[in-house]
């Protein structure tokens, strides 16, 4: 069900790819596009591309993640795609996707890298830093020898494995631990990426695949933006054990309510074959499950339906066999129904909001030209029809007129031209705040501080005044948005009653989002460096370094972001105006001009009028397209990948 709801929904996205480069040939063709619609046309278009679909399987070690991926999406390959073993298999964040720019391949980026300040997210962006394995997918069982490199090892000595980041502690089952002969064994990767060619994975979905429960918070990324972005996270629980404490603390931490996202987060109840006891009846069997169910809810402070029971390896064997009897028992359609009816209509939602709005404004931008064009082109035929069977003089007399209708919007434009100015002022004023300038310096100010800290109390003061002065800016970047906002609103008014131009009302704009982004990362900042323990056990540079390695460069990817989208804002707000103040100047002008040219007798009357009634079809004949791929456009945007549509795509 998931695998026919996903496919659907790829569909229903190149549908809706298909008229948008429709509607960006169709204004390119006419002349009709500028550079502010062209970049977010494209924008959208690229969105829609490049959109993924991310799912992430947390579990402890021997829960049975690796052979749920292979029930869920693997299952038609007739074996198991990703190797799941006794103990653990997955010693290091790992994502399975396809692109189609490189080959079938498994990268590898060694776990020395952790000793650099550089995200996993940069290193991405650097080819050369990662092992690069080819993924043989002609042939079964070479495929599956070349992903077991996902599980290498390597040992170190203690210090090497604390400086890469891995608590040791002897007796501690959350740490590493340290062998007999002095070593540790530590992942021999830091983030592995594998290239599959699967018809999933081709139309957009990431499955990210997370180490053991007391490996996870060893790579800050991942649970400071790989979990808390995923657009669903499947935890995975033992059947025959519950809820262990080690699951507990990282639900709470990374993956509940506290982690700021409710949507999305599943937990999987795995291995219930294991309570599948043939000297008990069904009935026995099922109320053991039921049991175990209500003690996760309870545990989790779930309710109970986001608790999915399943048998993953009973479901991998019964898809492989046919076995539908055996696919019952296992109840892993449940959680693909649930799967496919939660996450992927959340998601389409997601991207028909993001390309209603734009698309919409788009379209609404062109029209108003359009409009405006025609209706000077009305005036234009209006007021030379006037001039049948009238003398010079009555020609002269309207070339004055339109001529001082000219000159009076020139004036008028002083006025625009004074707004500009303080737009400027006022964008700058904004930057000020949010640019990233002021993050730079809020930056530096902080790492002094923390540098010169001689107290844990002042310590935890320089964190904590770092995410105050940048909720400050944001605040007062808010403060600077409202008020361009109020003056646009005011010139679009101004502009649309003098001078008839069709403006409408311009668009808001919030940085809420920001707020609430920066906000979950002060929360994830105080339970795992700002901390009474972190701050007494650990020393001022091992802290210092930990918080702008792993919070203060995500904070520069808030304001990154806040910055990109309120340039995008504020080019949006002014181009409508620019636009229609242009469009004005072109009417006026070719309405003098064309009185001239009758006065001059360089074109008779009826000759320029027929030549501006078939401009005028011509207008109406766009607006007409316009209107039928704003229709089609709907249509799509209102579709819903359903259960039909999925059947249909199978």
């Amino acid at each position: 069900m998931l695998v026919r709801r996903f496919a659907a929904y790829s569909e229903w996205r190149t549908h809706l790819s298909d008229v948008l480069e429709q509607f960006a040939g169709w204004l390119s063709d006419n002349e009709l596009s500028d550079a502010q619609t062209d970049r977010r046309l494209a924008y959208l278009l690229e969105n829609l591309r490049e959109d993924r679909l991310h799912i992430a399987f947390v579990a402890e070690f021997s829960r049975g993640k690796s052979e749920l991926i292979n029930a869920i999406f693997f299952a038609d390959y007739g074996h198991r795609i990703l190797p799941s073993t006794a103990g653990r298999t997955t010693m290091c964040p790992t994502e399975l996707m396809f692109d189609r720019q490189r080959p079938p391949s498994i990268e590898l980026l060694p776990i020395e890298t952790r000793a650099s300040t550089t995200s996993i997210s940069e290193y991405k962006r650097r080819p050369d830093e990662w092992i690069s394995l080819p993924l043989p997918v002609d042939s079964a069982e070479a495929m599956q020898q070349t992903l077991r490199h996902v599980s290498d090892t390597t040992r170190v000595d203690p210090a090497s494995a604390e400086r890469l980041g891995f608590t040791v502690a002897n007796g501690d089952c959350t740490a590493f631990q340290v062998e007999s002969d002095g070593s540790v064994e530590i992942p021999c990767w830091r983030h592995a990426i594998i290239n599959f060619p699967h018809p999933l994975l081709e139309q957009g979905l990431v499955i990210l695949d997370t180490p053991g429960l007391n490996a996870i918070g060893t790579e800050p990324e991942l649970t400071l933006s790989l979990l808390p972005n995923a657009h669903a996270v499947l935890f995975i629980l033992a059947a025959d054990t519950g809820v262990t404490q080690s699951d507990l603390t990282v639900w709470r931490e990374h993956i509940g309510a506290s982690s700021g996202r409710k949507k999305g987060r599943i937990v999987v109840l795995n291995k219930i074959d294991t309570l599948w006891d043939e000297l008990r009846s069904r009935a026995q069997i099922e109320a053991e499950i039921n049991k175990q169910i209500d003690n996760c809810a309870w545990t989790l402070s779930l309710p109970s339906g986001q608790v999915f029971p399943v048998s993953a390896q009973k479901a991998l064997l019964a898809k492989i066999n046919g076995d539908e009897d055996l696919l019952l028992r296992s109840r892993l359609t449940a959680l693909e129904r649930a799967l496919s009816s939660e996450l992927i209509p959340a998601k389409q939602e997601i991207i028909r909001d993001n390309t209603e709005s734009e698309f919409v404004d788009c379209c609404q931008r062109t029209r108003s030209l359009l409009e405006s064009r025609l209706v000077g082109l009305r005036e234009q035929v209006s007021e030379l029809a006037e001039l049948r069977g009238k003398n010079k003089g009555v020609v002269e007399y309207m070339m004055g007129k339109v001529r001082q209708e000219k000159e009076e919007f020139e004036t008028g434009l002083q006025h625009y031209y004074a707004v500009r100015s303080v737009f400027s002022r006022l964008t700058n004023n904004l930057f000020a705040h949010l640019g990233l300038d002021s993050l730079r310096l809020l930056t530096t100010t902080t790492r002094e501080a923390m540098a010169n800290a001689t107290f844990s109390h002042t310590l935890s003061a320089a964190m904590n005044d770092f995410f105050s002065v940048a909720r400050g800016n944001l605040a007062d970047s808010k403060t600077k948005v409202g008020e361009i906002l109020t003056m646009m609103e005011a010139i679009y008014k101004k502009f649309a009653v003098e001078h008839g131009l069709k403006l409408g009302t311009p668009g808001g704009f919030s940085l809420s989002r920001y707020e609430k982004e920066l906000d979950r990362l002060d929360r994830w900042c105080g339970r795992h460096i700002n901390t009474l323990f972190q701050l007494l056990t650990h020393e001022k540079s091992q802290l210092t370094q930990r918080f702008f390695e792993e919070v203060a460069v995500q904070v520069r990817k808030v304001f990154e972001r806040a910055n990109r989208d309120t340039e995008s804002w504020l080019k949006s707000i002014m181009a409508p105006l620019e636009i229609q103040i242009r469009e004005h100047q072109i009417q006026l002008q070719r309405r003098l001009e064309s009185i001239k040219r009758i006065h001059q007798a360089t074109d008779t009357l009826e000759e320029r009028i027929d030549e501006l009634v078939h401009v005028e079809h011509r207008l109406i004949n766009q607006l007409d397209t316009l209107d039928d791929i704003a229709r089609r456009a709907r249509a799509i945007l209102q579709q819903v990948a359903s259960d039909e549509d999925a059947r249909d795509a199978a």
